[in-house]
């Protein structure tokens, strides 16, 4: 991977290289830490973090659930930010806030081990890196939302996503698709995923998802663009009658699906109403949509 020349760890910018943990931190070995993924764009103003302060009030409320008592607030964990963009330099890329429960004591219950609390940023490209990706529906189901807290952005929960991930090997299928414990449509596994059918937007009820802050801005767009935006449950039955499907997410952006399983969408490139939506989305990400402007954080 890309790197950049330091990270934010608990209030100072460090090296990169220094910016190291002990291998027996608390949350190496069980999975408590909570996490956010940020981009920031390059725009005519220069370079500006999509909807910053979002992000860092999902953190927090991550944070809180698992009773993390952190020593920062939202606002001096914005600052943290912007000043990790800034003295690296990065016009455009990836932003990987992290709090975790650090190395000084062992055993399941976190109470007593230290907070750290970490931010990095790097050039990141495309994560999904086709015009259009072929779908998988997954053996595997997204976790259950009574096993967890399942719209909190949790370390632990993505060992789901990794196993769902690691199950395309050595097959064409470029992404997987959860579906959820009762049968149902949920997410990648690192996405959200909308449909179109008949002109009309669908995209699955929060239920079982992590209801991301993309997924959010492109309900809006879509709004504003003049479309039928609905949350409904969705059975596979409804991949299958769709006209158009793509995914959404902070690395992802909006990424057109060519197919899911054996069904291809139209001619396996992205519709037209997922290419309008992509083009609308990146136009507000580089400022080029003024009426979006207060989503954007300017370094």
């Amino acid at each position: 991977m890309e790197t950049t020349e330091t990270i934010w760890m608990n209030g100072k910018l460090v090296p990169w290289d220094s910016a190291t943990t002990h291998v027996l931190t608390h949350t190496l070995h069980y999975g408590g830490g909570v996490f956010e993924g940020i981009r920031c764009y390059k725009t005519d103003k220069g370079t500006a973090i999509f909807r910053l302060k979002e992000h860092m009030e999902r953190l927090m409320y991550s944070a809180d659930v698992l009773d993390m008592e952190v020593g920062y607030s939202v606002e001096e964990l914005t600052k943290a930010v912007i000043k990790t963009v800034r003295e690296n330099g990065l016009e455009q890329g990836y932003i990987r806030p992290l709090i975790y429960f650090g190395y000084g004591k062992m055993g399941l219950n976190p109470v007593g081990a230290p907070v750290d609390t970490i931010v990095a940023c790097w050039p990141w490209g495309k994560y999904l890196s086709h015009d259009a990706v072929k779908v998988q529906i997954s053996d595997y189901i997204r976790i259950h939302p009574q096993s967890t807290v399942s719209d909190a952005k949790i370390t632990g929960h993505y060992v789901n996503s990794i196993l769902a991930v690691l199950a395309l090997k050595g097959t064409d299928f470029h992404e997987a698709l959860f579906l959820d414990y009762e049968g149902n449509v949920a997410e990648g596994p690192g996405e959200n995923l909308f449909l179109v059918k008949d002109g009309t937007i669908l995209t699955p009820q929060k239920k079982s998802i992590l209801p991301g802050i993309t997924r959010d801005t492109v309900k809006q767009i879509a709004n504003d663009l003049g479309h039928d935006v609905k949350e409904m449950i969705l059975s596979p039955d409804d991949l299958w009658s769709a006209d158009e499907a793509f995914f959404t997410g902070t690395a992802a952006e909006v990424s057109p699906i060519a197919s899911i399983n054996d069904h291809v969408y139209g001619e396996g490139t992205a519709g037209p109403i997922t290419s309008q939506i992509k083009e609308a989305y990146m136009n507000v990400v580089h400022g080029r949509s003024p009426s979006y402007d207060h989503y954007l954080t300017l370094v």
